[in-house]
């Protein structure tokens, strides 16, 4: 049986790794936070841990990111994107009592993860402008949160449906991510990789440190992976934490690890006295 560490309960990590595992025999070990994720896997307690790293809203989750850089050594496994549905969470239907908007004009405020509430921002400039909007550790303890706090008038939360059924509170308004297309990219992060039915697309992701900042440094990394015609699938740069102006790379590569183009790169890539960091070759499984 593998233990998975999450954050959760009823959270998006719990509802796409159950969707994402299906039939792989699994123990989900919910956390308060993303630091009980992680530690959860270096201490032994975990085999693996769910990791939401991106957003097709508001981009990469720079804090999970920096676990990955600077706290662990945890290769990633796998990864998968899932489609997110945010829903305003509280006591009381909507048109019990009133109208709709004259029932979100009760809220006085707004609790869930930041990532969450920025998926949201159109909804809560337009529909919840007077309602004060406070960051918590997930949607999950957002939505505790409104449950423990019922005595109180005018609480709501952002958050998943499942969350709503986990801790007894109705949804008030559904569908409130301000796109459509609205999905997380999820890692698994652990020392040994999990066997899965699904072979997915092989997929590598990077960490690479310049020797020095000079003019064209960049440019004549990307060079190197274009000659080889590898493709890069994403790149985004984070401080080193040393000194203003030092930065790494991520570079995502639509390749394995194995494959002679990227491994020959990486070669010339560090015969110019970069750093190079394998993050993880692993399978990659979309929508």
């Amino acid at each position: 049986m593998t233990r998975i560490s999450l954050l959760g309960p009823g959270t998006f990590s719990e509802e796409s790794a159950r969707h994402f595992l299906g039939a792989v025999p699994h123990e989900l070990l919910p956390c308060t936070l993303i630091a009980e994720v992680f530690q959860a896997v270096v201490s032994g307690r975990a085999d693996l841990g769910v990791i939401p790293i991106e957003n097709t809203l508001e981009g990469s989750v720079s804090q999970h990111l920096d676990w990955l850089v600077h706290e662990v050594d945890l290769p990633i496994q796998a990864e998968w994107v899932y489609p997110i549905t945010m829903n305003l969470l509280g006591h009381g239907r909507v048109g019990e009592g009133g109208d709709a908007q004259s029932r979100l004009a009760l809220v006085r405020e707004v609790l869930s993860h930041p990532v969450a509430l920025g998926q949201c921002r159109e909804f809560l400039r337009t529909r919840l402008p007077h309602a004060q909007v406070v960051p918590v550790s997930s949607t999950a303890e957002g939505a505790r949160q409104v449950r423990e706090r019922a005595s109180e008038q005018g609480l709501a939360a952002i958050g998943s449906a499942a969350s709503a059924t986990l801790y007894g509170l109705d949804i008030l308004a559904a569908h409130i991510e301000d796109h459509p297309d609205n999905a997380t990219r999820f890692v698994l992060v652990g020392p040994r990789p999990l066997s899965l039915a699904r072979p997915g697309r092989p997929k590598t992701s990077l960490l690479i440190t310049l020797p020095a900042d000079f003019p064209g440094a960049l440019h004549q990394v990307l060079s190197v992976f274009a000659r080889r015609q590898v493709n890069l699938v994403r790149i985004e740069s984070r401080p080193t934490r040393k000194r203003l102006g030092n930065y790494f790379f991520f570079i995502d590569v639509d390749a394995a690890l194995s494959a002679e183009p990227l491994s020959a790169a990486l070669t010339e890539i560090e015969s110019l006295g970069c750093s190079v960091r394998v993050l993880g070759s692993y399978p990659s499984h979309g929508v």
